[in-house]
Order: C-alpha cells, then sequence, then structure tokens
C-alpha cells in the first residue's frame, strides 16, 4: 500500500495560526500539504478535502465538533490535535472506536489560570472595585472597603490537575490553608476530602474540574448550602459543573457572599443571566489563560506536536488511550 501524503487540514482559525504561519514554523516538511476549513463553513461541505487528511486540528467550538461522521470521512488521519487543555471541540469516544488518538496541549495556560484564580478571590475578599469608586467620588476612609486577609482562609480547590495544583502552590504562599477535591490524589502532602466535606469545610471553593457525565451540574444548591454562611465560590474550569442559577439565589441569600466565573455553561454569557448587574459577581469572558505568555507555549506546543507525529513518532497528550499500535497507520 503507498504512504498516504502527508495533508494537515485545520478547522482552528485563532492566534494567526493559518496556512501560511503553520508552513513557515513547520519547515521541516515542505512536501505538507495544509487546508484551512474557516469558522464561517461547515465541514461537511469539504468531505473532499477532509478525506484525504492526516492530521487535523480541531475547532474550539462545539458547534463544529469533529463528529463521528466527519470522522469515517477521514479514513486516513492517524491524529486529531486539540489546540487547546480541553478537546470539547472532538466526538473523543467516536474517535477512539476508529483508533484514532486524539490529543490536547496540557499545560500551557497554567500560569495564567492560577494567577486569575488567585487575583480574582483578592479581588473578592478585598473590594478593590468599590474603594476605586469611592475615591473617584471624591470620598474617602476605610468604611464600606473592609475586606478579609487571604491567610484567614480556608480554599478547597476542587479538580486538582495542573491548574489546580498551580493555584495551590500560590496560596500556600499567602499562608491559606487548603483543602482538596480529586480522585487521584497526586500530591501526597495534601489533605484529600469527598466534596460534601470540602464544602463544608471551606469558606472559598475554587472549580478546577473538567466536564464530564459525573462532573456535570455537580456544584449545585445542595453543595452550595453546606458551605459555610458568607462563603465565595470560583470557577475557571467548565461552566457546566457550577448550577449557574443556584449560585445566584445563593448570593440573593446571603449564603454567598462572591462569585468570580471565567466559564458559564453557556457562552457568551445571556443578557438576562441572573449573575449581570451584580456588585458581588466577578464576570469574565473565557479569558482566564490569555496572556502572551500562554499564547506562545500554545504555539510552540501545537507546532511541536505537529512536527512529532509528520516526523514518524508517536503523538503526546494522547486523551483518548489509543496508543501507536492502535491508530491508523
Amino acid at each position: 500500500m503507498p504512504v498516504q501524503p502527508e495533508h494537515l487540514v485545520s478547522l482552528y482559525h485563532l492566534n494567526d495560526l493559518g496556512p501560511a504561519e503553520l508552513r513557515r514554523l513547520l519547515p521541516g516538511h515542505p512536501d505538507l500539504r495544509i487546508s484551512e476549513i474557516g469558522p464561517d463553513e461547515d465541514p461537511l461541505d469539504h468531505l473532499e478535502t477532509l478525506s484525504t487528511a492526516t492530521i487535523v486540528l480541531a475547532p474550539l467550538e462545539k458547534e463544529r465538533r469533529v463528529t463521528a461522521e466527519l470522522m469515517d470521512a477521514m479514513p486516513h488521519c492517524r491524529l486529531i490535535q486539540s489546540v487547546a487543555v480541553g478537546f470539547d471541540g472532538v466526538d473523543h469516544v467516536a474517535a477512539t472506536e476508529r483508533g484514532i488518538p486524539v490529543a490536547n496541549l496540557p499545560g500551557f495556560n497554567t500560569d495564567a489560570v492560577a494567577d486569575w484564580t488567585v487575583g480574582a478571590l483578592l479581588y473578592l475578599l478585598r473590594p478593590y472595585a468599590f474603594g476605586h469608586a469611592k475615591v473617584e467620588r471624591g470620598e474617602w476612609g476605610p468604611e464600606g472597603v473592609r475586606g478579609h486577609d487571604l491567610s484567614a482562609r480556608t480554599v478547597g480547590i476542587a479538580g486538582f490537575g495542573n491548574i489546580g495544583r498551580a493555584v495551590a502552590r500560590r496560596l500556600d504562599a499567602f499562608g491559606a490553608e487548603v483543602l482538596v477535591h480529586d480522585p487521584y490524589p497526586s500530591e501526597p502532602h495534601r489533605e484529600y476530602v469527598g466534596l460534601e466535606e470540602l464544602a463544608e469545610r471551606c469558606d472559598v471553593l475554587t472549580l478546577h474540574m473538567p466536564l464530564n457525565a459525573a462532573t456535570r451540574g455537580v456544584v449545585g444548591a445542595d453543595l452550595l448550602r453546606r458551605m459555610p454562611r458568607g462563603s465565595y465560590i470560583l470557577n475557571a474550569g467548565r461552566g457546566g459543573v457550577l448550577d449557574e442559577a443556584a449560585v445566584a439565589r445563593a448570593l440573593d441569600s446571603g449564603q454567598l457572599a462572591g462569585a468570580a466565573l471565567d466559564v458559564f455553561a453557556e457562552e457568551p454569557l445571556p443578557a438576562d443571566s441572573p449573575l449581570r448587574g451584580r456588585t458581588d459577581v466577578l464576570l469574565n469572558p473565557h479569558a482566564a489563560g490569555v496572556t502572551y505568555e500562554a499564547y506562545h507555549n500554545l504555539r510552540a506546543g501545537v507546532i511541536e506536536s505537529l512536527d512529532l507525529v509528520l516526523s514518524g513518532k508517536a503523538p503526546r497528550a494522547v486523551v483518548n488511550g489509543v496508543g501507536p499500535d492502535e491508530s491508523r497507520g
């Protein structure tokens, strides 16, 4: 059987990683064919292009997801590369069934998200915005700006992967007590507890969990009621993990004193969301991981992964368990 010529098809359109830039960054593969299916195009209209694809850069949008139907049109595909930590743009179960490895880019924005999380927590604990507005109004004095020391807080981290561990290291430096919930203990010196106990013992809960069948909606009204009154919640993980309507009700009742969210069940956040227009909520447009350094790491990670596979080596960071012996040749 003749060797299939390498054909990279990109459904990813951010960060200037178009065909010209990809070719410039992959000089060791001059015969590589590169095609792009743009963000306004339906991949189903490009089945002929996909029929010769050997590597696919997955889209970020769930609406343009690489589905089983698309995979069946890609008989030569040897890798679907997510250009993110998450891989929501790929039906990874269907990929596994078809022997196609799905890889992600773990860790490229770990520091960015961890920094945002701790910064958002400080924003909640110390009313920076209120103090700024007070000075702008020509007012002065400490009334209304008294906050809390982070060192006096017990912070529960739900999800202890790269980002959760980076958050914990930062909290250690502040002197906060840290509790952890994760099914796979990775740092023996940490105190690991169940999710309900975590809620009961922490007065700050920060979420860094993946979104799957087990975690969808797991932080809802019942769990929020277990937290000490006047607690805080943050989510820089996945939107569907947290019941946002329950958060709004908990804020209204005083059960929660504040919330900071970077991710939402529906994005962009709907105009009628009960989280809008509040002084006790910090909203961010799914950009906690967006820094110049993270951008550089992402580009470098994509190119390293592509170069590896184009050079005949096994892909790294495969998330669906398909190894070189199982993948398509």
